[in-house]
């Protein structure tokens, strides 16, 4: 329906131009793109159409607007089904990126409920902010200026001592999607450790990552896997030990023992993902969903 819709529109454009003045054709074709730009928005997203970013500015993952589409619609599902978000809750975004993730619980959170965005690319913030906030005051985005070498080089602040712009016990719910993938050990883990202080007791966490275990490992090897973490730091793993932060993964293991050390009990099961070459996966990379346990059972720190 919309290939057919677009044929016509390019028939159109095509006889239309055949009568129109050549020295006013540059201006036609202008007016012909950002027509034919804002029907494909309006055809995919409806009424979500102004919060869709150009191509040029999707920094945060595959470039496309079905591909932005589908990545909305998929983590709109983990928000509201592996994870329980609800309607009325108080939701942590870190690592916001340009909204793809953001654009579909416009319509969910009510005015109980809340979205702070926080990112280190600027171009993100600047462009959530005009387009989501104007329209949508509760959902509200940072730019925080923490160095990371592959994405923000000239970062002021350590990743390992920065201290989220929040209360303690905050909010019900914080995502992290593919950003423990972008950094190295120590400030992985104080970001852990900062999603349980601004976590609620019974919040939940939802992030992912590149776990190495038997598995992952053995389809590394036999070179199925579409990340090469061959570089050890530790119990990091990066592919490139020149620009690290440009992909991480972790040892299974090693990220359970800081969920424990943490507090945040991680529910059921790891949902390990398709990023190795598993044949049986539930996303691109692997999500864990912890919920945080009451005070008095936190292991001291």
């Amino acid at each position: 329906m919309l290939l057919c819709s677009l044929e016509r529109c390019n028939h159109d454009h095509t006889v239309i131009r055949a009568l129109v003045p050549k020295p006013l054709r540059p201006k036609f074709r202008a007016a012909h793109h950002y027509l034919r730009h804002k029907f494909l928005l309006t055809k995919l997203f409806g009424h979500h159409a102004s919060l869709i970013p150009p191509l040029v500015l999707m920094h945060d993952g595959p470039v496309g607007f079905e591909e932005f589409k589908r990545n909305g619609e998929e983590f709109f599902r983990y928000y509201t089904e592996l994870c329980d978000l609800k309607p009325h809750e108080r939701m942590l975004d870190v690592g916001s990126g340009i909204g793809r993730k953001t654009f579909l619980l416009t319509d969910y959170l009510n005015d109980e409920g809340s979205y702070e965005g926080l990112d280190i690319v600027k171009t993100g913030i600047d462009w959530c902010r005009e387009r989501i906030t104007r329209k949508y005051s509760r959902f509200k985005f940072q730019l925080i200026d923490v160095y990371n070498q592959h994405y923000n080089p000239t970062g002021r602040y350590k990743a390992s001592e920065y201290r989220f712009p929040f209360a303690d016990d905050s909010f019900d719910f914080v995502v992290l999607g593919s950003v423990f993938t972008h950094m190295v050990t120590e400030d992985m883990e104080h970001y852990l450790c900062e999603v349980a202080r601004v976590l609620k007791t019974g919040g939940r966490c939802l992030a992912s990552f590149f776990l190495l275990n038997q598995s992952s490992v053995a389809l590394m090897r036999a070179h199925k896997s579409t990340v090469d973490l061959n570089i050890s730091l530790g119990s990091c793993w990066v592919a490139d030990a020149r620009d690290p932060e440009a992909v991480t993964g972790y040892k299974e293991d090693f990220v359970r023992a800081l969920y424990d050390k943490y507090n945040l009990e991680i529910k059921e099961r790891v949902h390990y993902g398709a990023w190795c070459g598993r044949e049986t996966f539930l996303s691109y990379q692997d999500l864990i969903v912890a919920s945080k346990q009451p005070k008095q059972n936190q292991n001291s720190r």
